[in-house]
């Protein structure tokens, strides 16, 4: 793949459409807090039928799932299998088209496109791969078309980058159900949720979490859960939205909590063995995509930073000429297009990769989201740098643009712990 095809780009005027109508007049509202992203991407989704594709997406795949279940294989059977075109999930197939959609909002509002990610691409995506039969049919339909918000939390205060090691969330068994107790945060969409998936320690030692004379080193290998939690849960508390730097249209907030019960229907797979039960496995499988999408967010904010300068640099006049005359001036315009053309072409590359069934290793995944967002703040950055004293003026935007993207440097996992996964990758050659 080396550009978008015909039908990507109507997608993508279409979208930019809708942005014009729905989302600049609104920019304001979004990032004060005033006007929730969630009525927004339902608007998106429903005017664009991305809801009904979803909907179809998933039932399709559900109703294989139950054939399969009842040991069906006759040819319709087949047949609908063959026609979905969602084996992985409900948006698979539509690689090229997701990236355009996302491309476009992160290049005018990043954090409506934070806050649709983590609802699909983390929440809706690690269910549909891990989760039985009896907890698709329960969750995704109301993920996918975004009637319900869902939420990934895995962070948490004292952890970071050491998402495993430090974590310290657990739940103890007591009989059939598990007790979860403790705190995440920086969870995107936490304060407004409908659906929470939550990684914890299992603590196999006495009620109440302590196990004794356990080793600091055991408490840090000990296995790790998924689960499913749901808004309104006794013990559960949602906290308010924090304020943030930046990505100000995506609520980020705390999940505490306090002896929540949590049925078996509830753990993802229903057993603590195999893949439903491995939670490492399922957030590595996350951190990928996650980082991949970082990418075509990245290059959303280049190519919006890059046409708002373009447009600037011809209508700006210093010393009776244009400033886009001036050699420096030249010199950021390039950098800027040839940021714009190293982080397409990744994003391409893991386009036809995916196609191809072959996606990118975790390593790789780690690789396109260290170099994007790095370039995307530079460019920022710059973008801010050649509006001068405009630039530093909200109502510019460049502004919100070089906040948002410094985010990008730290979610989805911090820069610096992206050049250990790359290095292992390597070294592991």
């Amino acid at each position: 793949m080396y550009e978008w095809s015909e039908t990507d780009l109507m997608i993508r005027d279409a979208v930019r459409a809708f942005i014009d109508k729905e989302i600049r007049p609104n920019l304001d509202a979004l990032e004060s807090g005033e006007l929730p992203p969630y009525p927004v991407i339902r608007k998106l989704f429903a005017e664009f039928g991305i809801d009904a594709m979803a909907r179809d997406g998933v039932e399709k795949l559900l109703a294989r799932e139950r054939a399969k279940a009842s040991g069906e294989n006759d040819d319709d059977n087949a047949a609908g299998a063959s026609d979905t075109g969602s084996r992985g999930g409900a948006f698979e197939g539509q690689d090229s088209m997701m990236a355009v959609v996302t491309s476009e909002l992160a290049g005018v509002c990043m954090g409506l496109v934070s806050a649709l990610g983590v609802s699909l691409g983390l929440g809706a995506t690690t269910i549909m791969s891990r989760g039985t039969l009896a907890q698709k049919e329960r969750w995704l339909p109301g993920i996918v078309t975004m009637e319900k918000v869902a939420s990934w939390a895995i962070t948490e205060p004292d952890s970071g980058s050491d998402a495993f090691g430090g974590m310290r969330t657990y739940v103890r068994r007591d009989g059939e159900d598990y007790i979860l107790n403790g705190q995440k945060t920086f969870i995107t969409n936490g304060p407004y949720a409908d659906v929470m998936i939550v990684y914890a320690k299992l603590d196999e030692g006495a009620a109440g979490g302590s196990s004794g004379g356990t080793s600091a080193e055991d408490k840090r290998n000990r296995k790790v859960l998924t689960f499913v939690l749901d808004k309104g849960m006794e013990g559960l508390t949602q906290s308010a939205p924090f304020a943030k730097m930046g990505l100000h249209s995506s609520p980020t907030g705390e999940l505490f909590f306090n002896d929540v019960r949590l049925g078996r229907d509830r753990l993802l797979g229903e057993s603590e063995e195999g893949r439903g039960g491995d939670g490492r496995e399922s957030a590595r499988s996350s951190f990928t995509a996650e980082r991949t999408g970082v990418a075509i967010m990245a290059l959303g904010i280049i190519e919006e930073c890059r046409r708002l300068c373009i447009d600037y640099a011809r209508e700006r006049t210093l010393w009776g000429q244009e400033i886009g005359k001036f050699q420096l001036i030249q010199l950021k315009l390039a950098k800027m297009e040839i940021a714009r053309i190293n982080v397409q072409n990744m994003v391409f590359h893991s386009i036809e990769r995916a196609r191809a069934g072959k996606p990118l290793s975790l390593a790789e995944a780690s690789a396109m989201k260290l170099y994007s967002s790095e370039a995307a703040t530079d460019v920022a950055m710059d973008a801010v740098q050649l509006f001068g004293g405009n630039g530093y003026m909200a109502e510019y935007r460049v502004e919100q643009l070089a906040r948002d993207a410094k985010s990008l440097m730290i979610y989805a996992g911090s820069n610096e712990i992206q050049v250990t996964h790359i290095a292992k990758g390597l070294l592991a050659r």
